[in-house]
């Protein structure tokens, strides 16, 4: 079958997005389009794919994520704002409620965060600390800023779900290979973590700016994760590191996003959402294979207003 779509990214974090609104497929189906898709190696590529799907009486438009592996990710708000852009154009709006897989998240058009990049405003949560409904293991029901024996690290962490599972450590310098090796394991679904779980990295920055990079299951080391930035955030705020309420600039490998972080659970996150190419492919559903892809058209022009910003974010400056 052949399907349209927007090649899209989040603060780096990328996807082919799809108005999946008219178009019927098992979740089997969905799941094997995300793995042709998202593969690397592929004629596309992507961190998963997003899809925009039907509301409700309540909920204007709704949001599915897939991962690169074909698994379904509770929410992915790097990806959330790409998918209100889509559905803003298409309903004629410019805020909306989205039905998410696990819960809900409010989206409206925001002041771009930098000239000429397309910026839209979520917010999502609450944050849930129960961390004994998804870590086997731990002394009581939260882990917050404690050591996890199973990890074989002395590393601090915390646990959030907001809502897919985070793990988030504060270091004064982020060790990539051991972030890996780490998220590897968390990734192979051990007995103790059954449902697999995000692991983060924060550099603080100062006390209104950090650094966050992110091994993400069923993607692997990402650019961006915006459930991971807005655990970390809420984290942030939680250990004392920063205040809830404050405005904080959020740095990673792909860029940067505004956030924050508020007692009652709920965070905000503030980032692009921007169009690089559009155009259709034909997927295999059966053998969960892309094939000729057809490219109708570039958006030169926020691919190049991003890349400024980026280019500040590395080297630690906000726009």
């Amino acid at each position: 079958m052949r399907i349209a779509f927007v090649k899209c990214h989040g603060s780096g974090n990328d996807f082919p997005l799809i108005d999946a609104r008219a178009i019927a497929l098992t979740d089997a189906q969905w799941s094997s389009v995300a793995r042709a898709l998202a593969d690397r190696r592929g004629p596309v590529g992507g961190d998963g794919i997003l899809l925009l799907t039907q509301g409700d009486k309540i909920h204007q438009f709704g949001m599915r994520m897939f991962n690169s592996d074909g698994s379904e990710a509770e929410t992915c708000l790097n990806g959330l704002r790409c998918v209100a852009r889509m559905g803003f154009a298409a309903l004629g709006l410019e805020r909306a409620t989205v039905q998410l897989k696990t819960s809900i998240a409010e989206v409206a058009r925001d002041r771009d965060i930098a000239a000429d990049v397309y910026t839209v405003r979520e917010t999502a949560g609450p944050a849930d600390l129960d961390a004994a409904a998804w870590i086997g293991g731990i002394e009581g029901h939260q882990n917050v800023q404690r050591a996890i024996p199973a990890l074989g690290t002395d590393q601090a962490f915390t646990a959030v779900a907001m809502p897919n599972p985070h793990l988030v450590g504060f270091v004064e310098a982020i060790d990539e290979a051991e972030l890996v090796r780490i998220g590897t394991l968390c990734e192979s679904a051990p007995a103790w973590l059954p449902g697999r779980a995000n692991v983060s990295f924060v550099a603080m920055r100062g006390s209104d700016t950090f650094y966050v990079r992110t091994f993400e299951r069923g993607v692997g080391l990402t650019d961006s994760c915006g459930s991971a930035m807005a655990a970390s955030s809420f984290a942030a705020c939680l250990t004392g590191r920063t205040e809830f309420g404050r405005p904080l600039t959020v740095l990673n490998a792909g860029g940067l996003v505004r956030a924050q972080a508020e007692g009652d659970g709920m965070v905000s996150l503030s980032g692009n959402a921007t169009w690089e190419w559009e155009g259709s492919v034909e997927i295999d559903l059966a053998r969960g294979l892309a094939g000729d892809v057809t490219v109708d058209r570039h958006f030169n022009d926020e691919i190049a207003a991003w890349a400024k910003v980026a280019d500040a974010a590395r080297e630690g400056v906000a726009p």
